[in-house]
């Protein structure tokens, strides 16, 4: 079914939305929740949740993308659940994402005296918009997606040693070009 048949059927409040979305994106749910969590049990939660919060959201909202905007919403309720669930401790998932991007994205508190997040963004896209299509993949799957480096190097046919220097070289251009436009990192 399309999205926007399936939009239709939130809008309509008919419940066989819900069974559509999981039958057409509940493999890229499940993933994208598994790669930040770690826990099967967790993420089956959050994907559960992200179906409520759709149905909960359309109407009013009439997404461009579902995949995008279910995307978005599991992908923060993940990391909410991660950041409540190890508030005092280190976790290789979520944590390792979060740090790598940390050398190259600013804080939020910077960004709020800074810029808007919104034009932060805008920024954030022009340079993705500006990656060959490849990288803008890669970059994506890794910190968006939360992919591992080793699924995404043997995908590749490249050693993770190399896959990591490429992911650092892309961080590190995001970190220029950011620093190029006046926000501090």
């Amino acid at each position: 079914m399309e999205d926007r048949q399936i939009i239709d059927l939130y809008w309509q409040r008919d419940e066989t939305a819900i069974a559509e979305t999981d039958t057409k994106y509940g493999g890229f749910c499940r993933r994208i929740s598994t790669n930040i969590l770690h826990n099967p049990w967790d993420s089956e939660e959050c994907v559960s949740d992200a179906y409520s919060r759709c149905w909960d959201t359309m109407p009013p909202q009439r997404p461009g993308s579902l995949r995008a905007y279910l995307g978005t919403i599991l992908r923060n309720l993940s990391i909410s659940r991660y950041r409540s669930e190890h508030a005092q401790k280190r976790f290789s998932g979520a944590e390792t994402l979060l740090s790598e991007l940390g050398d190259c994205v600013p804080a939020p508190e910077n960004v709020q005296r800074t810029v808007e997040a919104g034009e932060l963004a805008e920024l954030i896209d022009r340079w993705l918009r500006g990656l060959e299509r490849e990288e803008r993949a890669l970059f994506i799957r890794r910190y968006w997606n939360g992919d591992s480096v080793k699924l995404l190097a043997g995908e590749l046919g490249l050693r993770p040693n190399a896959l990591t220097k490429r992911l650092l070289r892309l961080r590190e251009s995001l970190r220029r070009e950011l620093e190029r436009e006046g926000i501090c990192v």
